[in-house]
């Protein structure tokens, strides 16, 4: 797959990037992009809710009243779970939510949800960008020109850049990843993909095995 490199006004420079079929024309699996998706969520879920069990409460640990006699129902102390003020019953306890993931399935899932991207007609490959200062108004003449502003996109460069990140980090309809970086949730939940020249080139340099790990 050819895809033009423009320059950071929109134009064309007359080279192209040759984006491998291996990863950007495979028929996509979506049970897979799921899984990553869902496992990318899993883990962002701190885990931390807890509810007091009848053990935990504070309360008077006195029996109310007499077990026979009194023509009412049985009753325990003052922590039992139909009182106000009572434990939980079977409340949430702290948990970890992530799972594992092979890597096999991981770098499908990428690979599905780029040749998705690739079928719409959203990638886009511009020339390295390298910005002398962190400035977000120059960052959003770059994306104004590659029409990456008023859409949700993904800035993908090869290698991270300090000043690219300051200049990018506060316009929310754009994120800026380093290639290593990028995951299945943020290539699946963007409209439009920047890749640099330099990211690009990368995966036609690397063996097959290792083309989006």
């Amino acid at each position: 797959m050819q895809v033009d490199v423009l320059n950071i006004k929109g134009d064309k420079t007359g080279r192209q990037v040759e984006l491998p079929d291996s990863v950007f024309g495979i028929e996509p699996n979506d049970h897979v992009i799921y899984l990553a998706v869902k496992q990318y969520l899993a883990a962002q879920r701190q885990g931390t809710h807890k509810t007091k069990g009848r053990s935990e409460v504070q309360g008077s640990t006195r029996k109310l009243h007499r077990q026979k006699g009194t023509g009412g129902s049985r009753k325990g102390n003052i922590r039992n779970p139909l009182y106000k003020g009572g434990g939980a019953v079977n409340g949430p306890a702290p948990r970890d939510y992530s799972f594992k993931l092979n890597r096999k399935v991981k770098d499908l899932a990428k690979m599905s949800a780029l040749s998705y991207k690739a079928q719409e007609g959203k990638i886009v490959v511009v020339e390295d960008v390298t910005l002398d200062a962190p400035k977000t108004k120059d960052f959003v003449a770059i994306l104004d020109a590659l029409k990456g502003d008023a859409r949700k996109s993904m800035f993908i460069v090869r290698d991270a850049d300090s000043n690219l990140y300051l200049s990018s980090r506060n316009i929310p309809s754009s994120k800026m990843v380093v290639l290593n970086d990028m995951n299945t949730y943020d290539l699946m939940n963007t409209n439009v993909l920047i890749f640099t020249e330099s990211a690009a080139k990368l995966f036609s340099e690397l063996p097959a095995e290792e083309e989006v790990a």
